[in-house]
């Protein structure tokens, strides 16, 4: 057939087209991570507020606890000095479950409520702001001071909590209504020389997928490790070596811990050998040292142009986050609002976000000066950090992506970022009605919902589009 073939006399040489984004996601199904990236600033564009819900809840015709916190005590903060501030404020955590249907949460006051995520969604697109007792599936008194609460990722039913002013684990299970938890896990007592207790809570609490293993972070410097099949007592520890207490603790697997420290260090255990290798391995009180420590300070200085604009000191790191999207990024948001990411492949910290603190932009609203420990957030799908701002009402949505063309990396130079057929990537700021301290991410929308220094839920996402109007004025405006 080829001595049949006429060729075609060359034309001239074609120049390389590029190729079509859109048409290869149509073809493969698949998005390209720089594709991503590229159309973050849209999609961080479209968060705004929608509705919060506030907690005002009763238990037998009387106001709950943090209702009572909410009426009373925040506006009466506002004349306060620092000393005399109340601890119990807003709500401390909150978390989804693995598939997204149910939204718990805890407020220091007290508080435990569930809700399905669904029906909060639907009541977010109402008007009015009447209270709808129907919107929470559960809500009971726990202890005061709730510091961390985590579903178990093995049995759905269940939910653990922590308090900053007790040495106990409740879990709770969620299909009685209770306010007695299921069961306790127990730390060892711990006595001074003097014959008295040592100062108690427990900070941070984990969860393994076995449904037996439970991890809590205290304020002495420890984890301790329990097995739910043994007793209520912890089989072994981890320790720091340190006297500074544990902040925050994230399971990297079931084979590593780690854990941030209020002293400014980030702890890293392996359960499956080295120095940690004791961990679960014997009934017998044993602490593990961690494998490796970093102190986020001494990574800080090594930044340039950050250490000739700032005075670099040892900060409290509040809270630490593995990106779900890219494993080895560790989110860290320190006690003077800043956040970044460290790099867990050569412990370098490859993105920083430093917002101007609250006296220098001359916010003299107290409040805000002193806050619960803020719990930032991943969105599921995008290297998008969100943190509640601490001298503003609303959060941050930050682009931590690894790429040097991320405004927040440390490589990242505005110069040589080539033009982009799409928007300038940059960091948005989405305000809201309320201070938010903590926020969660849907782990299929990405819609946030954040808790409030009042105790209310604010559900962040995109705007919604149901009614005839709105969509004709959407498609005059493209």
């Amino acid at each position: 057939m080829e001595k049949y073939a006429v060729p075609v006399p060359p034309i001239g040489r074609n120049p390389k087209r590029s190729q079509w984004k859109r048409s290869l996601i149509q073809l493969t199904g698949k998005f390209d991570r720089n594709y991503i990236h590229d159309v973050s600033p849209l999609l961080m564009q479209s968060y705004s507020e929608i509705r919060a819900f506030p907690h005002t809840y009763y238990h037998r015709e009387s106001p709950c606890s943090t209702h009572v916190d909410s009426l009373y005590t925040v506006p009466m903060m506002r004349g306060m000095h620092l000393e005399t501030m109340p601890a119990r404020l807003g709500v401390s955590s909150l978390e989804f479950d693995t598939e997204g249907i149910y939204l718990v949460s805890v407020t220091r006051s007290g508080c435990l409520t569930v809700h399905g995520f669904e029906s909060l969604y639907s009541q977010s697109n109402q008007s009015g702001t009447e209270e709808d007792l129907t919107k929470q599936l559960l809500h009971i008194s726990i202890f005061t001071g709730a510091s961390a609460v985590c579903w178990n990722p093995a049995n759905q039913d269940e939910v653990a909590c922590t308090s900053l002013n007790t040495n106990e684990v409740h879990i709770f299970d969620i299909g009685y209504i209770s306010s007695e938890p299921s069961e306790i896990l127990r730390k060892r007592p711990t006595v001074s020389v003097h014959g008295s207790n040592v100062r108690k809570g427990l900070s941070d609490i984990a969860l393994f997928n076995d449904d037996t293993r439970v991890i809590a972070s205290d304020t002495c410097g420890t984890i301790s490790l329990w097995d739910r099949r043994v007793s209520d007592l912890p089989q072994t520890g981890l320790t720091t070596n340190a006297d500074s207490g544990i902040t925050s603790i994230q399971l990297d697997g079931d084979q590593c811990v780690i854990g941030a420290s209020k002293s400014g260090f980030i702890y890293v255990w392996d359960l499956r050998g080295g120095r940690s290798s004791a961990a679960f391995q014997s009934h017998k009180e044993v602490c593990s040292s961690p494998l490796t420590s970093v102190r986020l300070a001494f990574l800080l200085n090594k930044i340039g142009p950050l250490k000739a604009q700032s005075n670099i000191l040892p900060k409290e790191i509040q809270s630490i986050n593995i990106n779900p999207s890219c494993k080895h990024q560790l989110g860290f948001h320190l006690d003077d609002g800043w956040s970044g990411v460290l790099d867990m492949h050569n412990f370098q910290v490859s993105h920083i976000h430093c917002p101007p603190p609250p006296w220098l932009r001359g916010d003299s609203d107290i409040v805000t000066a002193l806050l619960p420990t803020r719990k930032p957030s991943w969105l599921p799908q995008q290297s998008i950090y969100a943190v509640g701002s601490t001298s503003s009402n609303g959060l941050h949505l930050l682009d931590f992506n690894p790429n040097t063309n991320s405004p927040c990396h440390v490589d990242y130079d505005e110069s040589k970022i080539p033009e982009e057929p799409f928007r300038h990537k940059r960091n948005i700021f989405v305000p809201s009605n309320e201070h938010v301290t903590a926020c969660v991410t849907h782990p299929l929308d990405g819609t946030i919902v954040g808790g409030t220094v009042e105790a209310s839920l604010v559900m962040i996402s995109q705007n919604h589009v149901c009614k005839n109007e709105d969509a004709a004025a959407l498609a005059e405006n493209q």
